[in-house]
């Protein structure tokens, strides 16, 4: 039961998010050149360690918020089904061996992307979560840093259009949450997390909707731009990217997606975009 339970608090079903560190050298059409596949699956395995490790110390730092929660009173900590004890000895451990093993998977520029993942989370567990915006600024790096770090990893050039995409894209991903949070608690309800009391469904909206907008522009920008041998494979995949955009706005519209992960496993048809714009992209990739 406690193997379980500490099973459930490293939270699997978010690894999904960890994914982004193939993107970079997707893009760059290396993923499949020399060693690059196995040092992204290395540096995927890395991101699942560190963000478990995160996830330990929030849930630890959270428990007696999140026991007040509908939902996240479930969660092993909160519930009391795993010790506070186990959870820090065990994300310690983590964190350990992700410092230890960075610098063999990537070099040491690597290395420093793994550990201001865990300084910049670290810090949004103990306090920044608390601050209105940038709690939305220190979530969506985390989804920028892991796809930074896969091009890294592998030694790429991150191309700035790549970033702006990934930096709205996980701008657009967290507003939405917090948004759906927003949504189940009620505005100006600080039970589960305090910076909550400060946002309004409307500014959320207003957020996630700038953010969806400008990840759509800057890729199409980006697509448009690619000089490769087929450039009307990347921009038809300008398509399936904006289409993925909208569906996943439907989740965000109806405050379901407080979870991006079961949002993305839960839904067909957000899948089947995604899986078309890896097709077309990965395509336009390899052949030019």
């Amino acid at each position: 039961m406690k193997l379980r339970s500490l099973v459930r608090a490293l939270r699997p079903r978010q690894w999904l998010k960890n994914v982004l560190v193939f993107a970079a050298p997707l893009a760059a059409g290396s993923l499949l050149e020399g060693d690059s596949l196995l040092t992204s699956l290395a540096a995927f395995g890395l991101f699942c360690l560190a963000s478990s490790a995160i996830y330990l110390v929030n849930d630890v730092l959270d428990r007696h918020e999140d026991a007040q929660h509908p939902v996240k009173r479930n969660r092993p900590i909160a519930s009391g089904a795993l010790t506070v004890e186990v959870a820090v000895g065990v994300a310690v451990l983590l964190a350990g061996v992700v410092l230890a093993l960075s610098p063999l998977v990537g070099g040491w520029g690597f290395a420093g992307v793994v550990a201001t993942y865990l300084a910049v989370h670290l810090a949004y567990c103990v306090r920044l979560k608390h601050v209105p915006v940038i709690d939305l600024a220190a979530v969506s790096s985390g989804f920028l840093l892991r796809a930074a770090a896969g091009g890294v990893a592998v030694g790429l050039v991150l191309s700035p259009w790549f970033m702006l995409v990934a930096s709205f894209g996980s701008l657009f991903m967290v507003a939405g949450k917090r948004f759906s949070e927003v949504r189940l608690m009620g505005e100006g309800n600080a039970t589960s997390r305090r910076s909550l009391e400060e946002y309004s469904a409307s500014y959320l909206r207003f957020v996630w909707g700038i953010a969806a907008t400008s990840a759509i522009v800057f890729y199409a920008l980006w697509a448009v731009s690619l000089e490769r041998d087929l450039p009307l494979i990347a921009q038809i995949s300008i398509a399936p990217f904006a289409l993925a955009i909208l569906r996943y706005a439907v989740d965000i519209d109806n405050g379901t997606a407080g979870e991006p992960e079961s949002v993305v496993l839960g839904d067909r048809v957000l899948q089947a975009l995604g899986l078309l714009w890896v097709l077309l992209f990965g395509a336009s990739a390899l052949l030019g």
